[in-house]
């Protein structure tokens, strides 16, 4: 019983960091003229968040514009990868 027990936490321990997500993944981050802040991944994925740093669904291919007028297309929509690089910064 304890052999199994042991087996299972490393195996846990393994899909732990396999499934680790931090800022070292955000190509780019970009900020919109609603205040609103979009990243880009590196795979070029985007992911979301509006201005009071909510964690927010966009439809793939809606067109936003940032502060400098640069206008950029919805690629994917990463509310995962997002919300999982905010519990990191919080140390959750």
């Amino acid at each position: 019983m304890l052999k199994k027990l042991a087996i299972m936490a490393s195996m846990l321990a393994v899909a732990g960091t396999a499934f680790a997500v931090d800022m070292d993944n955000v190509a780019q981050k970009f900020d919109l003229k609603d205040g609103s802040t979009v990243y880009v991944f590196k795979d070029g994925k985007m992911a979301m968040e509006d201005r009071l740093g909510r964690t927010v669904g966009m439809k793939a291919g809606q067109v936003m514009e940032t502060k400098d007028g640069q206008k950029i297309i919805m690629v994917g929509n990463e509310l995962a990868r997002l919300e999982m690089i905010k519990v990191e910064k919080r140390g959750n």
